[in-house]
């Protein structure tokens, strides 16, 4: 008889494969939602402001629909689309994987029963307070509309106003006393803005630029950037627009100091770190920021944290292409010195920025298929005519086109009285100018400092005028 010997690799495989046929769900929500038709349902979960579908499943006539999964939904904060298209939100954390609501579709909110998730309890008792008290305050709000601060209504009402504002600040206080360990509670507070202090200057006049800054200076007080759960909300998209947009004036130089606060204080965490240091070059991206020179805080951003140290998630590759568009654009910042160009004329001449004696030059990039420029050309032609005579000279650069193309351009558009050059392999400009998008428009003062870009024709006497009375004196 044959004996069959069992090795140690034969018990691994036996439970390696028992345990794939045990195979248990890591995650079983449920919903049973009185009201609701038939028909498909999406789980949407969040990541900062996109939302990606998480899930989907069947609603029965009941109202009934559960999503069973094998792998447990990240943590973070999502919202089920019914088959009505309205919705019904909630929370999950590694805690939560097992939980049932019940309620009605004629009041989701105050009527739910929340089974299994502490989490989504405490986001539904937050949600009925602010419903019940929203309503109390448009009312309040439209008492106070037109009177006076010694009317009686009207201190009665801000007396109730500041009622709410108290019972919304115990609510939290006592979520923060009974839940402090939940995600929601990180959540919540994560959410909160400081209290506006009362800053006063020497003399006793109220101090709004101190009170900005104590401000600012709190904003992330309560956010946990270790927890990159918070990656998974709204909130963390909330509190950069909110600091870095409303809170911050909209001049290059001011954005930078106030984006390095907040991606110093991320990097506790890859994750956070990685999410924010991007969040920052997508928004100041050249063409899709219509700050002035918002691509300073693009190169900024990339030069000082987009390093082999930091931004780990590039290959070598990846990195030195990204770090190269950064240098593209760092000498055409403003208030850097305009780079001389030098390049070819019409009648084979060369020609260059620097040998202009005028005050102030016009560096203006083209190509003549452009339907912008085709546009602006003729403005520029025009503010050209008045301004002419007051220092201005434009230093017009084609660029993409044939040599009959530009001076057929040329002729249509009565650009004889520029100084026109010819760079169709953008060897003149590279590093010099940046160009994203057609027409460029550069604008250098008498010290050849570049003082406006990313202009139309109608913004430049504004740039110029502003640079005379502050530089000419």
């Amino acid at each position: 008889m044959k004996v069959i010997r069992f090795t140690s690799f034969t018990f691994v495989f036996i439970f390696l494969v028992s345990g794939v046929f045990a195979q248990v769900d890591s995650c079983h929500i449920r919903f049973y939602i009185e009201g609701i038709n038939a028909g498909k349902v999406k789980l949407i979960g969040s990541f900062a402001d996109q939302n990606y579908l998480a899930d989907s499943t069947v609603a029965d006539k009941s109202g009934y629909f559960e999503f069973k999964r094998k792998s447990p939904l990240k943590p973070g904060y999502f919202f089920v689309i019914l088959p009505d298209y309205s919705n019904i939100h909630f929370m999950i954390d590694h805690n939560d994987q097992f939980m049932t609501v019940r309620t009605k579709k004629s009041d989701l909110y105050n009527s739910a029963k929340v089974e299994g998730s502490i989490n989504t309890e405490l986001l539904y008792q937050s949600i009925r307070m602010q419903v019940k008290q929203e309503s109390l305050l448009d009312s309040l709000n439209k008492t106070l509309s037109g009177r006076l601060p010694n009317d009686p209504i009207y201190i009665s009402s801000k007396a109730e106003i500041q009622k709410l504002a108290d019972e919304r600040n115990e609510h939290i206080n006592f979520i923060k006393r009974n839940h402090p360990k939940e995600f929601y509670t990180k959540f919540k507070l994560a959410g909160q803005n400081p209290e506006i202090v009362d800053v006063r200057k020497l003399n006793g006049d109220l101090d709004t630029l101190g009170q900005m800054n104590l401000f600012r200076e709190q904003f992330w007080d309560n956010f946990d950037f270790k927890d990159e759960r918070l990656l998974y909300t709204p909130v963390i998209v909330n509190k950069l627009k909110m600091h870095i947009v409303d809170l911050t004036v909209q001049h290059p130089d001011s954005i930078i100091r106030q984006a390095d606060i907040i991606v110093k204080k991320s990097l506790v965490n890859y994750e956070m770190f990685k999410f924010v240091s991007n969040w920052l070059v997508i928004k100041y991206q050249p063409t899709k920021t219509k700050v002035m020179d918002g691509e300073a805080v693009f190169v900024h951003v990339i030069d000082k944290y987009f390093t082999k140290e930091y931004a780990t998630w590039y290959n070598d590759k990846e990195l030195a292409d990204v770090r190269k568009k950064a240098d593209e654009m760092k000498a055409s910042l403003l208030n850097r010195i305009g780079p001389d160009v030098i390049s070819i004329g019409p009648n084979g001449e060369t020609r260059s920025i620097y040998e202009i004696k005028s005050p102030y030059i016009i560096v203006y990039m083209y190509d003549t298929k452009c339907e912008h420029c085709q546009a602006e050309t003729p403005l520029l032609r025009k503010w050209h005519d008045e301004w002419k005579s007051k220092g201005v000279e434009v230093f017009a650069i084609l660029l993409n086109s044939s040599e009959q193309e530009w001076k057929d351009f040329m002729v249509q558009n009565r650009m004889e009285v520029f100084s026109n050059v010819r760079d169709p392999s953008n060897r003149s400009i590279y590093g010099k100018y940046y160009v994203d998008i057609t027409p460029e428009l550069y604008v250098l003062n008498p010290e050849r400092k570049i003082i406006g870009k990313n202009l139309k024709v109608e913004q430049i006497t504004t740039v110029i005028e502003r640079d005379m009375k502050i530089n000419r004196k």
